[in-house]
C-alpha cells in the first residue's frame, strides 16, 4: 500500500479520494520495477521510496550498469565511446551543441579520447554513454553529478545529445531509464534538473519530462567567461510513481503510428 502522502497526491491528481483509494489498491498488484511493456490500463504505479530507511546513506550511482530500453541502453562512459562521439557530435558544424556545456567543442577525435578518459575515473560526477540498440554506438552521453547519498540527493546532468539522438523517443527513454535507476535501484528523494536560463531546450525539457520549476538562482556561476544564471527543477520520490506512469504510457509502442510519430504527448498523460 502507498503512503498517505502518495495517496493525497493522486486524490489531487484525479479529483477524488474514493478514485484514489481504488486506484491504490488495484496497483498494490503490481511488480516493484515495471518495464517498459507496462501494462496501460494501469494509472499508477507502485512507488518503492519507503524501501529506503532516511537515517542510513542510499547507494553512489555506478558506472558498472547496464539499463536497458526499447531504443537506447545506457552504460558506464569509457574512452572507447569516443570514436562514435566524435562521429555522432564532433567538428565545427556540431560546436553549438556544447554552447551551455563546459566541455566540448570537440575538433579531432584525439580531444574526445582525452577527455573520455579522465571522465570515466571520475567519482563525482559519473559519466554514462548513451547507446544506439539499432546501431550498438554510442550517440550522447551524460551524468549523475553532485552526489549526496546522505540526504538522498543527486543531479542529472551536462546531457549531450547528438542530433542522431535528439528529438527522438530514445532521448525520451534514456532520461525515463536514468530516473528509474535514481528512484527505484539507488533509492534517492531528490532528483535535481539545472540549466543555464538562457538555455530554452533545457528547461523545456526539464518541464517535459516531470521536473517541477523551482526558481532561478542568479549569477549562480560563471561558465565560459560569462555569467551564469541557473534555473532550478526537481522531481521526488513521491511524485516519481505518477511521473513515471505517464513515461511509461508514453514510450508504449502503440502511442506511436506506422511512421513513429506519437499520436499523444507526454504531458498529456499526466
Amino acid at each position: 500500500m502507498l503512503p498517505r502522502a502518495y495517496k493525497s497526491s493522486i486524490s489531487r491528481y484525479l479529483g477524488s479520494t474514493v478514485s484514489a483509494i481504488s486506484l491504490v489498491r488495484s496497483s498494490s498488484k503490481l511488480p516493484l520495477r515495471s518495464r517498459l511493456c507496462f501494462p496501460r490500463q494501469f494509472k499508477m504505479a507502485q512507488s518503492t521510496a519507503s524501501a529506503f530507511s532516511l537515517d542510513t546513506p542510499v547507494q553512489r550511482p555506478s558506472t558498472d550498469i547496464t539499463l536497458t530500453g526499447n531504443h537506447v541502453t545506457i552504460v558506464g562512459l569509457k574512452a572507447s565511446h569516443a570514436s562514435d562521439i566524435f562521429a555522432a557530435m564532433g567538428g565545427p558544424e556540431n560546436a553549438s551543441l556544447f554552447n551551455y556545456l563546459w566541455q566540448g567543442p570537440f575538433l579531432r577525435e584525439e580531444e574526445v579520447v582525452e577527455q573520455f578518459s579522465k571522465l570515466q575515473e571520475s567519482k563525482d560526477p559519473v559519466w554514462y554513454a548513451i547507446v544506439s540498440n539499432k546501431t550498438s554506438k554510442a550517440i550522447g552521453y551524460c551524468s549523475l553529478m553532485r552526489i549526496e547519498p546522505q540526504h538522498h540527493v543527486v543531479e542529472v546532468g551536462s546531457i549531450s545529445y547528438s542530433p542522431l539522438l535528439q528529438r527522438t523517443v530514445g532521448a525520451t527513454e534514456a532520461m525515463y531509464l536514468l530516473a528509474r535507476y535514481v528512484f527505484e535501484d539507488l533509492g534517492y528523494r531528490r532528483y535535481e534538473w539545472k540549466c543555464d536560463s538562457q538555455n530554452a531546450p533545457s528547461r523545456r525539457a526539464a518541464d517535459r519530462l516531470g521536473f517541477e520549476f523551482e526558481g532561478l538562482f542568479r549569477q549562480h556561476m560563471i561558465v565560459r567567461g560569462k555569467n551564469r544564471d541557473t534555473t532550478w527543477f526537481s522531481m521526488l520520490d513521491r511524485e516519481w510513481p505518477e511521473k513515471k506512469t505517464a513515461l511509461v504510457n508514453w514510450l508504449d509502442a502503440s502511442n506511436f503510428d506506422e511512421e513513429g510519430i506519437q499520436k499523444r504527448t507526454l504531458q498529456s498523460f499526466r
